[in-house]
């Protein structure tokens, strides 16, 4: 299906979380918004909450808010929300800069930030169950939101553990979830990852996809990997 996807009152879109962090959440973000853009959709990116500001720059690769702001068109500062210097769980980076995450003006400034007509892809902090705020973590953000889950994994060895452990939370919160990606997923991959692609998928009843492996941010190459994922089924 090409073009614009129609338009609802609430929130459309996904949130996109990962069984840990460090497994590419924000380059299967950024592919799933390039895709979109490609297709002429309407799409609005949102890192609502980011640490590690302080780190020094990859050489290749931008920083989560540069990057998932390059594939959609926007300035960082608008995909950025709140961001903390130290590479520290979020409620750690707030107690160390003395600026406390208000959970609900948070969650005010996500949905106030999509326009009408977009679809919203929204990027969490680590995994679901990572402290924002005292009694808060980012599932509850997800839930607050209303969106869907789509949650990015590693393919190999210890997948399946972190990935069905990352959707029973999810599951027990009452979140949806649409699907897993593995990431990245290997052009010829081995008897170990097929078999943790196909095993998490009969045990967690979810269909699982794989993102290819992109050596550089570049956005025609991060759209024709988005298109691959099944982003028509998602957002429909």
């Amino acid at each position: 299906m090409a073009g614009a996807l129609p338009s609802a009152g609430p929130p459309r879109g996904l949130f996109v979380t990962g069984t840990d962090t460090g497994v590419g959440k924000t380059v299967v973000a950024a592919a799933m918004v390039a895709a979109l853009r490609a297709r002429g959709v309407p799409v609005r990116a949102l890192k609502p909450l980011i640490t590690g500001l302080d780190d020094p720059s990859d050489p290749v690769w931008p920083a989560d808010h540069e990057l998932l702001a390059q594939a959609a068109g926007h300035d960082p500062d608008e995909v950025k929300l709140l961001g903390y210097g130290p590479a520290v769980s979020p409620h750690l980076a707030a107690e160390l800069s003395g600026v406390p995450v208000r959970t609900e003006e948070l969650e005010r400034r996500v949905l106030a930030a999509r326009r009408d007509g977009e679809q919203l892809i929204v990027e969490g902090v680590g995994g679901l169950l990572v402290p924002i705020a005292p009694g808060y973590d980012v599932r509850a953000l997800a839930a607050a939101l209303d969106l869907p889950v789509v949650v990015v994994a590693r393919p190999g060895l210890g997948t399946i553990n972190h990935t069905l452990l990352t959707l029973e939370a999810a599951r027990s919160a009452g979140l949806r979830v649409l699907g897993v990606v593995l990431n990245p997923w290997p052009a010829d991959p081995d008897a170990i990852e097929r078999s943790n692609r196909n095993t998490i998928e009969r045990l967690a009843g979810v269909a699982v996809s794989g993102l290819p492996r992109l050596e550089a941010p570049d956005p025609e190459a991060l759209a024709g990997a988005g298109a691959a994922l099944p982003l028509d089924d998602w957002l429909s």
